[in-house]
């Protein structure tokens, strides 16, 4: 017994495993594709299988079986015409009343030369291998100057034999009825089973718009549809995105019930300290308090992450270049580019917001800082590049954790408190995109945001 050496075996494995992967490549990555295909792919073996059987064992049978008859019928004229050679009137008598055959004879010569051979031509070929098996003489063989009929020309002793038959008499002319039947029942089906799928598929692909809809920020209009298990998802979404939005309803009205709560405190503590009249104590503790309103205002503002705000068109030019205004108005240098259609879909404050902590950021550690802007078909991407120090590539994720301050990084502002970063990832996640640091073409730090529109 000869075993398999395990070099070779680990090799056709491998092979096998790189087929596959080729085969997964190629084939179609949508449901409505791979269901179309699942579809079509066992009709298309199916009748690829039963052509083969008919033209094999049906049609070839048959056109053999007719073949051999008819070189048979002549085979007896040659039999015959050696028998009673100056008899040929009567052999022609008999071939044109009992056989249908036209049968003439030529003077001696030699035969014409041979015609080109047609491709995929079972008459042709299965004729002459029958004329040559039977009769065992030179001959010449037309199958193509005339649709309905045959010529074949045989070489005697004394003449030439010439035979005219009908086609149908050597070949089965009606096979193409079955291959056409066959066709047509195919695209018929293939026609039905795609309409059926696009009507299964249409629900699927209103479900997956209207939850990435949702995760936008939009209030899709949405209504469960199609086979029983797409209408369960549907119903299934639809609650979901209901409990979503009452819990972002609680948390608003809890966090607004807390801001006002702390709001009111503060506002005592500022009063108090405006009647205590300037001196030192006093003004050290009105910082504080200050710095107590601007924490409050970012912990509310990452808590609640802007979520009710529904997504609205705005041209993204516009914005910004109010948001270089803004810039500008505290003393700093900003330039802005924009290219491609400026109308996106966002949610104003929410994405203002985000914009204006990365540009505040960069502010805070470079001399100039550059936005360039870029919408295509899928994506709207912001660049903001600076000529700060940057921040090491192995710390630029750890930025965007909440409450974190690196000692040397970027985002430690002046009495900071550690969410700028994280508001504004959070912002662009609730968009369906999301923030990415890089090293800017100035030298320091490159922050994109990349939503899709």
């Amino acid at each position: 017994m000869t075993l398999v050496p395990p070099a070779v075996l680990a090799d056709f494995r491998a092979t096998c495993r790189g087929l596959g992967r080729k085969l997964v490549a190629l084939a179609p990555k949508g449901l409505y594709a791979r269901s179309v295909l699942i579809v079509i792919a066992p009709v298309v073996i199916l009748q690829s299988v039963l052509a083969y059987v008919f033209m094999e064992r049906h049609w070839q049978l048959v056109t053999r079986r007719l073949s051999t008859a008819l070189t048979q019928d002549i085979g007896a004229l040659v039999d015959l015409h050696h028998l009673a050679p100056s008899d040929n009137a009567k052999l022609v008598r008999i071939a044109r009343d009992r056989l249908r055959l036209d049968v003439g004879f030529l003077p001696k010569g030699e035969l014409p030369p041979a015609l080109p051979k047609p491709l995929f031509s079972i008459l042709d070929a299965t004729l002459s291998s029958e004329i040559r098996r039977q009769i065992g003489r030179p001959f010449w063989l037309d199958t193509l100057t005339r649709s309905t009929f045959i010529e074949i020309r045989i070489e005697l002793d004394e003449a030439i034999l010439r035979v005219v038959a009908l086609r149908s008499a050597a070949y089965a002319s009606n096979s193409h009825i079955f291959l056409m039947w066959m066709v047509g029942t195919s695209i018929v089906l293939v026609v039905v089973a795609v309409a059926i799928l696009r009507n299964q598929i249409r629900p699927i692909q209103q479900l997956a718009r209207a939850a990435e809809a949702f995760g936008k920020g939009r209030n899709p209009e949405f209504r469960p549809s199609g086979a029983r298990e797409v209408r369960q998802a549907g119903h299934a979404f639809i609650e979901m995105k209901r409990r979503i939005e009452r819990a972002f309803e609680q948390r608003t009205a809890m966090l607004n019930g807390v801001s006002h709560d702390l709001r009111t405190i503060l506002t005592r503590f500022k009063l108090s300290l405006a009647l205590l009249g300037e001196c030192e104590e006093a003004d050290d503790l009105q910082k504080d308090v200050e710095e107590m309103q601007r924490m409050l205002e970012s912990y509310l503002a990452f808590a609640r992450g802007d979520a009710g705000e529904k997504a609205v068109e705005v041209d993204m030019g516009d914005f910004l270049e109010d948001l270089r205004l803004d810039a500008e108005r505290h003393g700093h240098d900003v330039s802005v580019e924009f290219e491609g259609e400026p109308i996106v879909a966002v949610r104003p404050d929410a994405f203002k917001r985000c914009l204006s902590n990365l540009i505040g950021n960069a502010q805070g550690h470079a001399e100039h800082v550059a936005i360039k802007g870029l919408r295509d078909d899928r994506f709207l991407t912001i660049h903001i590049d600076d000529d700060g120090p940057g921040i090491p590539r192995e710390r630029r994720e750890d930025v965007f954790r909440p409450f974190v301050r690196l000692d040397e990084a970027r985002n430690q502002d002046e009495g900071g408190t550690g969410l700028g970063l994280a508001i504004a990832r959070d912002i662009a996640r609730f968009h369906g995109g999301d923030i990415f640091l890089d090293t800017s073409p100035f030298g320091g730090l490159r922050a994109t945001v990349r939503v899709p529109v």
